[in-house]
């Protein structure tokens, strides 16, 4: 490609394309502004003071060109030399000739004038900063001018130089210290990801730009949601494994309690029976939870109260023992969610509150910024203490929760939980006020 060289002599790291893209600006600007100043400025304002002195120096030459003889040439140019400022040499010290500094920045322009307004000048010697010796030919050989160089043109040159180089190299040195404090987040938000990718979690705090807080923030929550994922996942192996030992154990009891010469009793066959579908149940909700996690729908905009509508009504053809409470907000709002999972959480919710209490009442909240489904139930409820732990998976409370009302593993509220989480929202249990039960709130943005 016609542009890989300008690849391999780019920065390869941010900070070094940073520091290009703020510093090569300072630089073409400083370059191009002093070549402009220095040739429309500089340039112009010599041309005016150089052709003022010419003008004085061809009045000398003519009152020298116009003396009968040496002496009176000598008097005369010194009558009028004096006033005017400059220093007579007659004859002149040294041959004339043009000299001028390597960075003189005027003096080419100084001897450029005076040789076009001035035919009699055969040389300007420019090697003193201070001083202009101008050599003449005149009637009576060669003579010297000299007079001070603040006179045709402007006086240190180079301070303007000096004055912006000065001042780009400090306001580069800011703007270097400014750019290494707005890079270390973002290297210390990269050394975060990277050790996270090692397995390894090591403290890390959002800090800089406003875009760079936000990166840090949806970091530290994409590392949460990991974390919390991988906890639950070895709970949810932990469960399972713990579950299904006791029905696996009272299996292998009864199986070795078999006699071999005798048919086994109708009872045995019931209670081994119940052992392969409680692992049954357990197996399945577990595969049912992995399942739904890794196939969940992409996000859809709906129309947010007849989706609960929905619910309620596949609830109660169903037979379980739900009404529709309360609808708040625009029937016609809409919410962006994921239907499929976001109705699971629900349903969930629906047979909790069924399973543990008489009946269920569902409520919906459509606020400016987020969509609220209330399920609500008269049974005895969770105290304050367990609901954290009513949250985990394989999870049941046997004291809060009638367990021989149900048949469930301890996984509704896990998965509305997880559901809620990943549509950015959350899962609140708080006591109910209507039914005097367990009220479960799945809060989400809209």
């Amino acid at each position: 490609m016609e542009f890989d060289w300008l690849k391999r002599v780019m920065p390869r790291g941010l900070y070094g394309r940073a520091a290009l893209i703020l510093f090569l600006p300072v630089v073409v600007v400083t370059v191009v502004v002093t070549v402009v100043f220095l040739q429309r400025h500089f340039e112009d304002v010599t041309l005016q003071m150089t052709g003022g002195m010419a003008r004085e120096i061809a009045l000398v030459a003519t009152r020298i060109d116009a003396a009968p003889d040496l002496e009176s040439a000598r008097r005369a140019a010194l009558d009028d030399a004096g006033p005017l400022g400059l220093e007579l040499h007659m004859p002149a010290r040294a041959p004339g000739q043009d000299w001028v500094g390597t960075f003189d920045l005027s003096g080419r322009v100084v001897i450029r004038t005076l040789h076009a307004a001035i035919p009699q000048v055969i040389g300007v010697d420019l090697t003193q900063r201070r001083e202009v010796r101008a050599t003449l030919a005149g009637r009576f050989g060669p003579y010297e001018l000299v007079f001070p160089r603040e006179r045709v043109s402007a006086s240190n040159p180079h301070q303007l130089l000096v004055l912006m180089i000065g001042t780009s190299l400090l306001m580069t040195a800011i703007a270097t210290i400014f750019l290494r404090n707005q890079l270390r987040p973002i290297k210390r938000l990269a050394r975060a990801a990277e050790e996270y990718g090692k397995g390894r979690i090591i403290p890390y705090r959002p800090a800089g730009a406003s875009e760079i807080r936000s990166a840090g923030t949806a970091f530290l929550e994409m590392r949460a949601r990991i974390e919390r994922q991988n906890e639950q996942r070895k709970q949810m192996l932990s469960g399972v494994s713990h579950d299904l030992r006791t029905p696996l154990t009272r299996l292998r009891l009864g199986l070795s309690m078999l006699s071999p010469d005798l048919p086994p009793e109708p009872d045995e066959i019931a209670a081994l029976e119940g052992d392969v579908a409680a692992m049954g149940r357990m197996v399945d909700a577990f595969l049912d939870h992995a399942r739904d996690a890794a196939q969940d729908a992409p996000p859809e905009t709906v129309l947010a109260l007849n989706f609960v509508r929905g619910i309620v009504a596949d609830a109660r053809r169903g037979g379980q023992a739900v009404v529709l409470g309360p609808l708040q907000g625009d029937l016609g709002g809409k919410a962006t969610f994921r239907q499929d999972s976001l109705r699971r959480a629900v349903e969930n919710l629906i047979g909790n509150a069924v399973r543990y209490g008489e009946r269920a009442e569902v409520e919906a909240a459509l606020g400016p910024s987020y969509f609220r489904i209330s399920v609500e139930d008269d049974g005895p409820g969770i105290p304050p203490e367990s609901r954290e732990e009513a949250l985990k998976p394989f999870t049941r409370l046997d004291a809060a929760r009638n367990q021989n009302r149900g048949q469930g593993v301890g996984l509704g509220l896990s998965i509305a939980t997880d559901i809620a989480r990943a549509h950015g929202g959350q899962l609140r249990l708080v006591k109910g006020e209507r039914l005097g039960g367990l009220r479960a709130e799945i809060v989400i943005p809209r």
